[in-house]
């Protein structure tokens, strides 16, 4: 009987040492900048989130412990990529002859920078970390993901509901069976003119990529070399809920690739805490509620350098031109450039006019009776605002005059008859007319 009794514990401590069954929302595989950013962001977005890894090197598959020196992406800090910078400048702003201004290239050492990532996700309740575990298995088990992970020689099962392949080859998505759709292409000119209003991440340039290549798009927007990465560029042919990171960006990744690897794997992480929190698939996405949730977290959807997250307009300005009702214009110096917004030029009419009527169903019948000149004046604005709100003109006058420089922040004083900014264009048309809820599919055209 004794000896019976021993047979049964010594099997049960096997099948905890051997089989251990986890359930989780959303599991993410792979060392790296990317992988790291898509658990903190799910982790954040209060879905319960695996990160399974080697070890919290930087660079996927890279130990270096020498110095990096970042030059892109200075005046774009967006969400967890702007939120590292920030640590690694307070962590070396009392080392002599470290210049910390945000202008100036960040430099630090990879042990450092996998620090601070640890830092930042080891303080997330929502996320729990296998250190030293390798993934070996993946099959579909219902409406979740079953996976096999290996750890200090004890096999792992994890069932999860979204998985991140943050691995550099796409493993995961191999062993599934998936199909990848080919990932972004900044030099692609066969995407469709609007995916720009799909973005999950965005930048000034990819590495290696200039403002005088003469292979570049001419019709992509933003302009070559600024880019937006598109929804769809993370997601997989035929098979829901498994996203990847390092295989939608193409060619092997230098430590220049860190901005748009934080950025893009904080895409992918707000994807993906979509699906695991509204229980659905990555079949099912809603583009501006996924986009909300990352403009939450301070990720831009487009490159603006003249815009910082401090602006009070920030947000709005993102709103409104991922809509496409304001463009950012491009300023080229040598090989560089930056994509700026622009905030205090004047709005005209020709400008506006072709997406207003696109968005709003009754403006083509504002524009054929007011018939507004070459300058877009704050009386247009104000007077298509309560056409299309069914607000009286009047009553639209005082409150907007009275939170004009209190609320809205602006400088300029409230005039009618002058030519509006685009600055106060974005503000007004996101409070009143809130283009940025209008729906768009994966390709960023406008449904009904």
């Amino acid at each position: 009987m004794i000896k019976k009794l021993l047979v049964i514990l010594l099997f049960f401590h096997c099948s905890l040492l051997y089989g251990q069954t986890v359930k989780t929302d959303v599991l993410v595989i792979g060392s790296g900048a990317s992988g790291l950013a898509a658990a903190i962001q799910c982790a954040r977005s209060k879905v319960k989130t695996i990160l399974a890894i080697k070890n919290y090197n930087l660079i996927s598959g890279n130990a270096s412990n020498g110095m990096i020196t970042i030059a892109m992406d200075q005046d774009i800090p967006t969400g967890i990529w702007g939120e590292f910078t920030k640590q690694i400048r307070d962590n070396y702003k009392n080392t002599k002859g470290y210049d910390t201004t945000q202008s100036s290239p960040l430099k630090f050492e990879a042990t450092v920078g996998a620090s601070v990532l640890k830092k930042m996700s080891d303080t997330l309740k929502n996320l729990t970390t296998y250190l030293d575990a390798s993934f070996s298995a993946i099959k579909k088990d219902g409406d979740r993901w079953e996976v096999r992970i290996t750890q200090n020689a004890k096999t792992i099962t994890v069932k999860a509901r979204v998985i991140i392949d943050a691995t550099p080859g796409g493993e995961v998505v191999a062993k599934a069976g998936a199909k990848f759709t080919g990932g972004f292409n900044n030099f692609d000119e066969s995407a469709g003119p609007s995916v720009y209003r799909t973005s999950i991440a965005t930048g000034a340039a990819l590495p290696g990529h200039y403002a005088n290549d003469k292979h570049s798009s001419t019709t992509a927007y933003p302009p070559y070399p600024a880019f937006c990465v598109p929804l769809t560029a993370v997601l997989l042919k035929n098979t829901d809920n498994i996203l990847i990171t390092e295989r939608a960006l193409r060619g092997d990744k230098t430590p220049q690739y860190l901005p748009v690897q934080m950025a893009l794997g904080q895409g992918v992480g707000t994807v993906a805490a979509y699906c695991a929190f509204f229980k659905t698939t990555t079949a099912n996405l809603k583009v501006r509620i996924i986009q909300g949730e990352l403009l939450d977290f301070k990720g831009y959807l487009l490159p603006f350098a003249d815009v910082s997250p401090k602006d009070p307009s920030w947000r709005a300005i993102q709103q409104v031109s991922a809509t496409g009702l304001l463009k950012g214009v491009q300023k080229i110096a040598g090989s560089g450039s930056k994509f700026l917004f622009d905030p205090d030029s004047l709005v005209n009419t020709a400008e506006v006019k072709p997406v207003l009527t696109e968005i709003y169903t009754r403006a083509f019948l504002w524009f054929n009776r007011e018939k507004p000149g070459e300058k877009f004046t704050l009386g247009n604005l104000l007077s298509f605002i309560s056409d299309y709100t069914l607000t009286d003109p009047q009553t639209l006058k005082i409150s907007m005059q009275k939170a004009w420089k209190t609320q809205y922040k602006f400088n300029a004083d409230f005039d009618l008859n002058r030519q509006v900014s685009r600055r106060e264009f974005a503000v007004l048309t996101n409070k009143f007319l809130n283009p940025f809820a209008r729906t768009v599919d994966l390709d960023g055209r406008l449904m009904n």
